[in-house]
């Protein structure tokens, strides 16, 4: 059965190195996929999916204008997108849709919560509607569980406030569990 999944992490659990695993695990069987990343993220180049373990692949850019229903004229076998949290609710529900009118699996990767522990549009709609909630795990540097993430400046201040979109990597970005959220400490 056909439906579509969300694999949700906080930054640094794998989720693009699993997206170009499960592509290639399809594609080793002859099967097609078609893999989206969010336009807006250019850290390994505009339309590249990249994995910090150094594998990268090409892929189809999305915006928040975007209709994934003419993917479906090259016939995939499934439709792989990371950066998930970057769709609208419009976006995930026609994925929705997509993934069970045309029985075709459509796995999403990407994030809950932003660096303030705020939802994304995406995610949240995805966490509501997806037919397959999977969480993947990382761990903060205390060696717990992280669930969250925090944003640091340049001098390596931690953010409390700012615009919810900043493209940036393990320089501006760290996966903490909630103690260390909350409290700074774990």
């Amino acid at each position: 059965m056909s439906k579509l999944y969300f694999r949700y992490a906080a930054m640094n659990a794998g989720k693009s190195t699993n997206l170009l695993q499960v592509a290639y695990n399809y594609e080793e069987r002859g099967q097609v996929v078609v893999i989206y990343t969010a336009g807006l993220d250019d850290r390994a180049g505009r339309g590249v999916v990249s994995s910090r373990l150094d594998v990268e692949r090409p892929a189809r850019t999305f915006s928040p204008e975007t209709s994934f229903a003419e993917t479906l004229a090259s016939r995939p076998a499934c439709i792989l997108i990371d950066e998930a949290q970057f769709l609208t609710p419009a976006q995930v529900r026609e994925l929705h849709r997509l993934s069970h009118e045309h029985r075709v699996p459509v796995i999403c990767y990407g994030l809950r919560t932003d660096f303030r522990g705020a939802g994304f549009a995406g995610s949240l709609e995805l966490l509501a509607i997806a037919d397959t909630l999977e969480e993947m795990k990382t761990i903060c540097r205390c060696g717990r569980k992280a669930t969250m993430v925090i944003r640091h400046d340049e001098k390596g201040e931690r953010i409390f406030d700012g615009a919810q979109v900043q493209v940036g990597g393990n320089e501006t970005y760290e996966s903490v569990c909630p103690s260390r959220f909350y409290r700074g400490s774990c």
